[in-house]
């Protein structure tokens, strides 16, 4: 291995912004038996389906209402 390496030519990596960062998050056992249901029959797993539902919220920046009764 080299002491010193040079890195002033080195191109940042385009995909490092899709990287996908874990967290632990509590869903309603419904909402989870939902998606599972649903991503059984698309054939994807359902963590998956979640998050491309999230990102396409997130994408189209999509606003919950919420009213309090």
């Amino acid at each position: 291995m080299r002491e010193e390496y040079d890195f002033s030519n080195a191109v940042k990596n385009p995909y490092a912004k899709y990287v996908k960062r874990q967290v632990t998050i509590n869903l309603n056992a419904d909402t989870v038996d939902y998606f599972k249901a649903m991503a059984k029959d698309c054939g994807i797993p359902y963590q998956t389906l979640i998050n491309l539902y999230l990102t396409e919220c997130a994408e189209n920046k999509r606003r919950i209402s919420l009213s309090w009764s």
